[in-house]
C-alpha cells in the first residue's frame, strides 16, 4: 500500500507552501497529513484489526491536531484557508 508518490507530494507542497523555497510550513505538513489521514482511514475500513495501522492514524491525527492548534494561534487567516481549502473541521 503506498500513500502517496514522489509526484503527489511535490503537487500538494507547491499548492499549499507560502514561497518558492517553503517545504516545512505549518500549511504543508497539515497538508501531507491530511492526505495520508484519509489514505489510511479507507485502509482502516477494510482492515478494521489492523491496531498498528490504527495506533499510527491516531498519532497522525493528533499531529495533525497541535499543528491546526499552532496555525490558529500564529495565523488566524492561513487557519481558515487550509481548514476550508482541505475540508476538514465542518
Amino acid at each position: 500500500m503506498t500513500i502517496m508518490n514522489k509526484e503527489e507530494k511535490q503537487q500538494i507542497i507547491t499548492d499549499y507552501r507560502r514561497n518558492d523555497k517553503d517545504t516545512g510550513s505549518a500549511e504543508v505538513q497539515i497538508a501531507l497529513l491530511t492526505k495520508k489521514i484519509n489514505a489510511l482511514t479507507e485502509h482502516m475500513k477494510i482492515n478494521k484489526k489492523d491496531f498498528s495501522t490504527r495506533r499510527g492514524l491516531l498519532q497522525m491525527v493528533g499531529r495533525r491536531r497541535r499543528l491546526l492548534d499552532y496555525l490558529k494561534r500564529t495565523n488566524q487567516d492561513g487557519y481558515v484557508e487550509v481548514i476550508k481549502r482541505l475540508g476538514i473541521r465542518k
